[in-house]
Parts: C-alpha cells; structure tokens; sequence
C-alpha cells in the first residue's frame, strides 16, 4: 500500500468530512437551540443542489450557482421555519420527527413536479477540471482542493462567529439555557428563524459543491442526513467544535476504511470474500465509532451543555 495512496485518501476524508460537517453544523444549531429533530434537514440539501444546477444551466457561472443556492435555501428554510416548524418546537420529538418526515415527500414531489424524475447535471467549473501536483507523484483534484478550503475557511468562520461575537453569544446562551436567555432580552423566536436560516444556507454550499461530484437527484438527502446525524451524536448536541471533530472523524473513517478496507482483506481472504466483505464491513466502522465514542462519552466529544 503506497504512501501516495494513503495520502490521496486521507485528503479524499478531508474532503468529505468538511462537507459533513456544513450539514452537522446546521443541523446541531438547530437540534441544541430549538431542541427539535428536523429530519427535512437533508431536503435543503437537496434542493440546495438543485437550485444550483438550475443556477448554472441559465447563467452558465459556478459561482453564480453557489450564490444563487445559498441565497434561495436561506430563504426557503426560513419560510418553511416560519410557516411549518414554529408549531412544532412545543411538541414532543414523535410528532416532530412524523411532521419532518411528512417535510421530506413534500420536498421530494415538489422538486420531481419541477425538475423531474431524471437526475440534474452539474458540472465542474472548466478552471478546476484538472489535477494539481501536491508533492512529487501525488497529483489532486482541483475541484476538491477548492471544497477542502471552503470547507475549512467556513470552519474558521463559524468558529469565530459563535465564540467571539454577539451573535455567537446569543445562540450559545440560547442552547445552554433558553429561558435565561430570553430573561435577558433575547428575540428566541427570531434568534430560532436566523439560526435555521444559515443552516439551510450552509445545506446548500454543500449541496452546491458536492454536485458535481455526485447525481443531484430526488432522495439525495436522505442518505447524507443519516451520517450528519451521525456526526451531531459524535460531536455533542449543540456543539460547533464537536461537529467539526465528528465529521472529520466519520469522513476519514469511512473514505479510508471503504477504499483501504477491501485491499487488505485481499491478503488475507479470496478476492471474491474481500469484495463482499470489505464494503460491508467498511459500513459499520462508522456506527462502531459512534458506539465506542457513546460508551466513554455518553453526551458526545464537546456537548454544549457539558
């Protein structure tokens, strides 16, 4: 097993961490402030997704797309907050999760009414399609060295925006102890609508930028919803720091496990058992981690309210 190799997957883990982590972030503000499990989470990644490749079909600009994304999901969620899941915050977590599921069929008959049942092209931007020379021998993706730097630059940005300013102060006070917060003179109910609104926007920079790395098509956000959850168990309910830590745990745990896996299963077992036993086993690495993570720390790595 080269070192080449290993770093290209270790990178490729980054990269996928990172994007974890734009939908764990959202998704634990919303669970540790508005203490409510919003399954429809993974929608406002796919129609994040969406409104980008229609973005980029009219203008023919990535750049344009994500910012058309970012703009339209912000909104959309805000509007679905408002509407929908203000009702909700009062109820016990079965009706939240039955009332977000009800969201996600929404979601997905209104973008196969729109786009229809064929999935949407996306593609790279022409200035990343090449490979870059990391090291001698190690030749990257641009594209994905583009998410790795979003990735960590929204990172920093969230870091800075939640611990070192007002904003950030409200939304910690708000997940520590709600009703202290709103003795105080905090707005919970715009705070609520804010908070869901920039979780939406940060759904669709990652569904903006895994587009043209995966199918955007209806359903894609069921199956990423279920590894963001994943990493909010991991990282802390609540916590920024904790959803970092998490995703980048689960996305190096997962890519390296899925392609490294398989080949050291070659030396031991027939290739044919190597093949069938790798993915699956590659699977469940990520649920034995969160299992052993739960089992040392039952609240997560960094809950918020620890």
């Amino acid at each position: 097993m080269s070192p080449i190799l290993l770093a290209e997957q270790a990178l490729n883990g980054l990269q996928f961490g990172l994007m974890l982590f734009l939908l764990a972030a959202g998704l634990t503000l919303v669970f540790g402030i508005m203490d409510m499990i919003n399954l429809a989470h993974g929608s406002l990644y796919m129609v994040g997704a969406y409104l980008a490749a229609a973005v980029a079909q009219a203008t023919g600009s990535f750049g344009l797309a994500v910012l058309g994304s970012l703009l339209g999901t912000a909104v959309f969620g805000m509007l679905l907050e408002m509407s929908v899941l203000r009702r909700l915050y009062a109820r016990d977590h079965l009706s939240q999760v039955l009332a977000t599921f009800a969201l996600i069929l929404i979601c997905n008959e209104g973008v196969r009414m729109i786009w229809g049942e064929q999935p949407v092209m996306l593609n790279t931007p022409a200035a990343l399609s090449g490979p870059v020379e990391l090291l001698p021998g190690l030749y990257y993706p641009a594209y994905r060295l583009l998410i790795i730097g979003v990735g960590l630059a929204v990172a920093l940005l969230l870091y800075v925006l939640v611990t070192r300013s007002r904003i950030g102060m409200w939304v910690r006070a708000g997940a520590s102890n709600r009703p202290m917060a709103t003795a105080l003179g905090v707005n919970i109910r715009w705070l609520f609508t804010a908070v869901f609104g920039f979780g939406a926007a940060l759904c669709a920079l990652a569904g903006s930028l895994l587009g043209p790395l995966l199918a955007v098509q209806v359903g894609m956000g069921e199956s990423i919803l279920i590894l963001a959850f994943v990493v909010v168990v991991i990282g802390g309910i609540g916590s920024i720091r904790g959803a970092l830590v998490g995703a980048l745990l689960v996305g190096v745990v997962d890519t390296c496990s899925r392609s490294l896996l398989p080949a050291a299963l070659r030396q031991l077992a027939s290739p044919e058992l190597a093949a069938n036993l790798g993915p699956a086993l590659a699977s469940i690495l990520i649920y034995v981690l969160m299992a052993a993570v739960l089992f040392w720390k039952p609240q997560g790595l960094f809950p918020a309210r620890g």
